[in-house]
């Protein structure tokens, strides 16, 4: 029964970063998300991965890697359009 709630609730943590990122590349406009939350997920999702890893916990390893992967992604969209448009470049 835990194990199930443990999926599910690690599913909807790892899925939950998916429309902001969608959203992003199709208007390739991030300045609207908190640098500051995305960096403390960085760190956070880091530590998770690690204490996963370390316990051998498949659901918390892999929600905690993918969701760390998806942050990164936002976070380096979010620089290179905000450098991008700060250069002039019309944006479609």
């Amino acid at each position: 029964m835990w194990s199930v709630l443990g999926t599910i609730a690690a599913i909807c943590t790892t899925v939950g970063f998916l429309p902001q990122l969608i959203r992003g590349i199709k208007t390739k406009e991030l300045n609207d998300v908190s640098p500051a939350m995305l960096t403390l997920m960085l760190v956070g999702c880091s530590l998770w991965l690690a204490y996963g890893i370390h316990l051998q916990d498949l659901i918390i390893a892999l929600a905690n890697g993918l969701t760390l992967l998806l942050v990164v992604a936002i976070l380096t969209l979010r620089f290179l359009y905000k450098t991008t448009n700060a250069k002039g470049v019309a944006r479609n």
